[in-house]
């Protein structure tokens, strides 16, 4: 379910937001997708993570700071594997890149929901069950698929070996884990049509919810 901690004036001065998530190759952007052809809002917290370590950026520079220069590639961008290999086994440092990045990431996820300009808005935290709960979620989705499927798709989508595949869904939260924080669920066993006439009547479930929000927002 979501968690809610902000004040009721922070809440009333944005609009409704649907939290996304779903393990590994569960589907969650072909969800997002759709939902954004439908006319949903996204703010998608891996694309904003991905953004904040740009090159010049601050976050970038306190990577370089605290790891050194070979974080960086031959252009000045961050060098992702390397700093992969340092903090893969590393738990300290994996702590202090979270605290670098994290606080950055929910700061611009916040003011991208703010800003936007859609009936709802449709926030992407893969890592929700893992501690990524953000306070202004209204609502929680889950896309859901058997741990069979996502390795199935992993091995295909990433040409991964049934080892690795194995592995990577291990060190994510289980499927009971995310299931215990959805209001919602969707499941994504089948092809993009069967998803679409599932997810149809949760989208207009949320446009119903939007709608309430906004009328109670003008009540006030």
């Amino acid at each position: 379910m979501a968690v809610h901690s902000e004040s009721t004036s922070a809440a009333a001065s944005r609009p409704f937001v649907l939290g996304l998530t779903g393990g590994v190759a569960s589907g969650k952007t072909a969800v997002s997708d759709l939902l954004r052809q439908w006319g949903a809002a996204v703010v998608d917290t891996d694309v904003i993570a991905r953004e904040i370590v740009g090159p010049g950026r601050p976050a970038l520079q306190e990577i370089v700071a605290r790891w050194g220069e070979d974080m960086l590639d031959a252009t000045g961008a961050l060098n992702r594997r390397r700093l992969r290999e340092r903090i893969f086994a590393d738990a300290a440092a994996r702590t202090e890149l979270n605290a670098i990045t994290h606080p950055r990431i929910r700061a611009e996820a916040q003011h991208q929901v703010e800003n936007a300009a859609a009936p709802y808005v449709v926030l992407v935290v893969p890592l929700m069950a893992e501690g990524g709960v953000y306070a202004f979620v209204d609502r929680v989705l889950v896309v859901d698929v058997s741990p069979e499927v996502q390795v199935q798709r992993l091995m295909a989508r990433d040409g991964v070996d049934l080892a690795l595949a194995r592995a990577m869904l291990a060190a994510q939260a289980n499927r009971e884990a995310r299931l215990a924080l959805a209001d919602d669920v969707v499941c994504n066993d089948a092809d993009l049509t069967t998803l679409a006439a599932r997810l149809r009547p949760l989208h207009e479930k949320f446009l119903q919810l939007a709608a309430e929000r906004r009328a109670g927002q003008s009540g006030h």
